[in-house]
């Protein structure tokens, strides 16, 4: 494939760093935008709280990858802090949807990052991107999220939201956290464990994306979770086994409540969903296990 030029944004968090240095090794030209005074030849300048973006630097693009937002489990769900996760994301979205928009030449495609937050929970039901949005907090989120995109759809440009699970890394994420308890042998179940988390490694989660940018038959909300959700439970046993370490303990659903006020719903949430789409448009997990997932960030 030709080396391409493509403008990323979140590209200092864990997702956009490693889907920038992926690109960068295949040749391709990456566009980094930030929220600062540019200071390198492939940096533009944007500002997602003020919609604003230079958009001549978006000039010959082929595609545009959304990965910015206000870290979910960053800090307590404050309302100031639930403001700042919605409009990190929802105002971004539509300021780089409304810069791709008013391009001569839009990019061809336009990835805009999403969650499977937008299902809410699922309890044991498996669910694909057929399925409505939930209720709460997220699931608002989410759908507010996407339809911010709405310009760059209109303007013709192929546009697809990458509704992400959790990230099985060691570097960053809801992963990076659980490993440094793990390997302390601290590690356990969250409430009653039964609750099901829909993940996907890292490798696993940048090769999609570019999955995403290249199959030009793909379009709107696509998973991005492995073929198999397990439960926390499930979760916890295999950490245990692929780090050598007990994992006995556990945290009982009302202290999670204590500890973490609103967003202990969200951890105790299960969300069982499948990556129809991905799965059907051919693509190929490396590790759709979790176990095979755990061993992949542990040697990093």
């Amino acid at each position: 494939m030709n080396p391409m030029r493509i403008a990323v944004t979140g590209s200092t968090g864990l997702i956009g760093a490693a889907l920038t240095r992926s690109l960068r090794a295949d040749g391709h030209d990456v566009v980094r935008l930030v929220r600062r005074q540019p200071r390198a030849a492939d940096e533009v300048a944007w500002d997602p709280r003020r919609q604003k973006v230079d958009a001549a630097g978006l000039v010959g693009c082929d595609a545009v990858v959304h990965l910015a937002g206000a870290g979910v489990g960053a800090r307590r769900w404050t309302e100031a802090y639930k403001r700042e996760i919605r409009d990190s994301r929802v105002l971004g979205t539509a300021a780089i949807a409304e810069a791709i928009a008013s391009l001569d030449t839009p990019p061809r495609v336009f990835v805009c990052g999403s969650a499977v937050g937008f299902y809410g929970d699922t309890g044991d039901r498996p669910v694909d991107e057929s399925a409505p949005p939930g209720t709460g907090f997220l699931p608002r989120m989410c759908v507010d999220w996407e339809e911010a995109a709405h310009p760059a759809a209109e303007a013709g440009v192929r546009t697809v939201f990458a509704r992400t699970g959790l990230v099985v890394a060691r570097e960053g994420g809801a992963w990076g956290r659980l490993f440094p308890i793990f390997r302390l042998g601290l590690g356990g179940r969250l409430g009653d464990g039964r609750q099901y988390w829909s993940f996907i490694s890292l490798h696993d989660h940048v090769a999609a994306l570019r999955h995403l940018i290249d199959t030009e038959d793909l379009s709107g909300p696509v998973n991005l979770t492995a073929p198999e959700p397990v439960t926390n439970r499930e979760v916890t046993a295999a950490m245990g086994r692929v780090l050598r370490r007990p994992a006995l303990f556990a945290v009982p659903a009302p202290a999670l409540r204590i500890a973490l006020g609103e967003m202990a719903g969200d951890v105790l949430g299960s969300q069982r969903v499948l990556p129809r789409r991905l799965l059907d448009s051919g693509f190929s997990f490396a590790f759709p296990a979790i176990d095979e997932a755990i061993r992949a960030a542990a040697r990093g």
